[in-house]
Formats: structure tokens, sequence, C-alpha cells
């Protein structure tokens, strides 16, 4: 049986106990094991180096160097690594070495919560089989982002809530290897209620089970 562990924690804004929740319901339901964590020192644990896949839930706070350096070792050496939002792409702010690792790091979000499109880019792919472009809302992530992603799906900004980026196309889903590992990261799901969003849903089920071994 794959395993999985879901460490959840940081910044309440974005809900991220409900999410743990939700998504250790979607991973036992696709035959994981799930463990759930709430600390970063479960990120320090040699026994994270057996799991299938690790998902982070944990929005800016901190992340202590061993902890940080066992993780990423972890997914080098085959352990997967999936998440969304702010709880995968704007955790651990200060620590390049997991953002290197994650493929992005959030930076803004103009207008806050908003109506826009995602654009599906490679829907070949398998984990975008079947879907089509699609409107949302929710908070628009402006990133800064790996070259090397391979990117699913883009969004693109009115330039409404700042002129200057009119027209600039953002990745919103995205997958890549960091050493032997998969990562996937979606930027949406702001917060729990998003998961009733079928293609929000879809998306990250598909992601975390590509990228978990």
């Amino acid at each position: 049986m794959r395993e999985a562990l879901i460490v959840w924690g940081g910044w309440a804004g974005h809900e991220p106990e409900q999410g743990a929740h939700i998504i250790r319901d979607m991973l036992t339901e696709d035959g994981f094991s799930v463990r759930l964590a709430t600390e970063t020192k479960a990120f320090a644990d040699p026994a994270i180096h057996s799991l299938s896949l690790i998902v982070p839930i944990y929005t800016m706070s901190k992340i202590e160097k061993e902890e940080a350096k066992n993780l990423a070792a972890a997914v080098e050496s085959g352990v997967g690594l999936a998440g969304y939002h702010g709880g995968m792409a704007d955790a651990f702010r200060d620590n390049v070495d997991y953002q290197f690792m994650v493929g992005g790091q959030w930076v803004a979000h103009p207008g806050n919560v908003i109506d826009y499109r995602v654009d599906i880019t490679r829907p070949d792919d398998p984990v975008m089989q079947g879907l089509s472009g699609f409107p949302y809302r929710s908070e628009q992530y402006y990133m800064h982002v790996d070259p090397s992603n391979e990117v699913l799906a883009t969004t693109t900004f009115s330039g409404e809530h700042a002129w200057w980026i009119d027209g600039a196309v953002m990745p919103v889903v995205w997958k890549r290897q960091h050493g032997k590992g998969r990562v996937f990261y979606s930027s949406l799901g702001h917060v729990s209620t998003e998961f009733e969003v079928p293609e929000m849903r879809t998306i990250l089920r598909r992601g975390m089970n590509w990228a978990a071994r």
C-alpha cells in the first residue's frame, strides 16, 4: 500500500486543517495509507524516505535547516511531493532550497479574490485529460516560477488591479522532477470550499497520484 504524509499548519486563513482532512479522504479513497502531522519536525524524520508521497499545507511559517535538508533528500531519492496554493508555494519563504524543490514561490495576488480564467495548456497530459479551460474565483496567484517546470495550465492577468502586468501569462499548474522525485503543484485552493469546484479537485487529485511513487 502506498503511504502518504500530510503536514499541515501555518497561517490559518488558508484553512490548512480543513484542507488536510479533505486531502486525507481523497488519498484514502485512492488506496493510500495516510498520516497527518502538525509540526515541521515531521520533515526531519528519517522514516519519510520510505513514503510514497508528502503533501505540505503550511503557508508562511519557518522550517529548520535540518528539516528542509531531510525533506529535499527524501524527494531527491524518489518520494513524491504535491500540494496547492500557499500551503506549498508560499511556505517557508526564507528557505530557498525548499523553493528550488517546489519550482515556484507566490509573490502577489492583485485584487485579492477575483474572477479569472484557467487555461489548459497540456490537454494531452493524463492530469488534464478530458478537461477544458474554466472560469474560477479565488486569488489569482502571481508567482516567481522555475523555467524547467512542465506547465499544464496557465492564467492571464487583465491588468485591472495592476496595469503593468496586463497580458502576463502565469503558470497555474505544473509538474517537475527534483532528483528522482516527482513534484506537482496547483495554485488553486485559497479556501477549502474551492474543493467543491470539480476541475480544481480533479487536477489536484490526479496530480497527487502522479507524484506518488
